[in-house]
This record gives C-alpha cells, sequence and structure tokens, in this order.
C-alpha cells in the first residue's frame, strides 16, 4: 500500500535523508535506523531512499560524518592554543552527548568524510600552535579525541539503556534507583568507598559526568603542556 502524500524520488534529496536519518537516530539509536522507518518518515517508500544511499552501512557513514559540522572551530590566533583545545573538546564531547548513537557506532564503523577531516585538521593546527610538531601534534590530539570519545561512553550507554527499557516497558528511573540502591550495598563492604558514602561528602563524589569531564580535561591538557615544556 503507497504511503499517502509520498515524497516522488526524483524530489527527495541526499540532504533530507540526512537529516532525517539523524533525528531518527536520535530518537531510537542505531538499532532504530532502518530504510522503511526513515521512509515512513520522509513520507515515500523505503525504495526512494536507494536511489540515494547504497545502503543502511552507507547512510550510517554519511550521517556520522555530517554531525561533525556541528562543531564549531575557534580561532587559535585570537584564543590561544590551550583555551582552544579546550573548547575544541567541550565541544566535542558537547555534539556526542547530543547524539549518542555516534559513539556507540564507532565499534562497528570506521568513519572518514569532510566533515571529521575538517574536525582533525583544525585539532592539528591548534597543537601545532601550542608547540607541538609532526608526531607530538599527532599524539596530542589523538589522546584528547580518546579522552573525548570514552567520557561520553556513558552518556552513550545509558541513551541505549534507556530505550530498550522504554521497548521492553520498563522504567528506566526506577532500574536506575534500584541498581543505585544495590551498587550501595556492595560498596559498604569496602572501607574507602563506604567513608565516602557514609560522609556528607556523598554527592560530591557522585560527581556530574561534565564535572568529571571538566577535571579530567583540563589534567590532560596541562599534563601535555608540561610534557612539552620539559621537552624544549
Amino acid at each position: 500500500m503507497p504511503y499517502r502524500d509520498a515524497m516522488p524520488r526524483d524530489t527527495l534529496t541526499r540532504e533530507q535523508i540526512i537529516r532525517t536519518a539523524i533525528e531518527l537516530l536520535d530518537e531510537e539509536g542505531l538499532e532504530g535506523l532502518n530504510m522503511r522507518s526513515l521512509g515512513k518518515r520522509l513520507g515515500t517508500a523505503a525504495t526512494a531512499v536507494y536511489w540515494h544511499v547504497k545502503n543502511k552501512d552507507d547512510l550510517v557513514l554519511l550521517v556520522g560524518d555530517t554531525v561533525w559540522d556541528e562543531i564549531p572551530l575557534p580561532d587559535v590566533t585570537t584564543v590561544g592554543w590551550h583555551t582552544a583545545a579546550t573548547t575544541l573538546a567541550t565541544d566535542l564531547y558537547t555534539m556526542l552527548t547530543r547524539h549518542p548513537w555516534l559513539v556507540q557506532a564507532f565499534g562497528s564503523y570506521l568513519f572518514y568524510g569532510p566533515g571529521k577531516s575538517r574536525y582533525d585538521d583544525h585539532s592539528l593546527a591548534v597543537y601545532e600552535a601550542g608547540g607541538f610538531t609532526g608526531p607530538e601534534a599527532d599524539r596530542a590530539a589523538a589522546a584528547v579525541l580518546t579522552f573525548v570519545l570514552g567520557s561520553a561512553l556513558g552518556a552513550s550507554a545509558t541513551a541505549s539503556l534507556t530505550r530498550r527499557l522504554h521497548r521492553d516497558g520498563g522504567d528506566p528511573e526506577e532500574l536506575m534507583r534500584h541498581t543505585m540502591a544495590k551498587a550501595a550495598e556492595v560498596a559498604m563492604a569496602f572501607p574507602r568507598l563506604r567513608t565516602r558514602l557514609d560522609s556528607l561528602a556523598a554527592t560530591e563524589y557522585n560527581a556530574t559526568p561534565e564535572q568529571t569531564f571538566e577535571l579530567g580535561l583540563r589534567a590532560l591538557l596541562n599534563g601535555l603542556a608540561e610534557q612539552r615544556t620539559a621537552a624544549n
């Protein structure tokens, strides 16, 4: 049965497909992306999508590269390399938590394209401005990228778990409360964890992901700067 008000394939564009696929991925994750559901959102048959993209894998690579363009590139000549590196990493973290499926996709896809290359090239420029040259700049940029990806993993896992629980009719908040209570029971058997759980500083101990990210990024960049200074 054809879709009502279906979009003809000659008016459907790759840009429309990519934009709609990103919306679908943000809501449903990688497991929710298929050509049939995408076609339904576009108001067309799934076969029309294949006129613009080869298959689901090709589509994931396209959308996965497109979202890198959401990251603004700081002017290192204006703010300095350390501030530029902090801004670049923070905006990458924001993008990854806005699109948590991308971190999940890194385990199955090798992403490349103009969007990611734009980010990578500017990242190297930032570290070169900080005095890192050649392989040093490569290693510094890779270390920060790896840290950001790892930091965003928690948000990706939470989003995936929440979707699964909703599909299964579960209550994500109730499961989280139950899990945290069980984890606290186990932790009470270990002295340092017990001290923190018993103290008034428990709220500080359970720092938000943003606080943890900011602390780790600052330590990493300061360490890279010190290492570079010591080498001169």
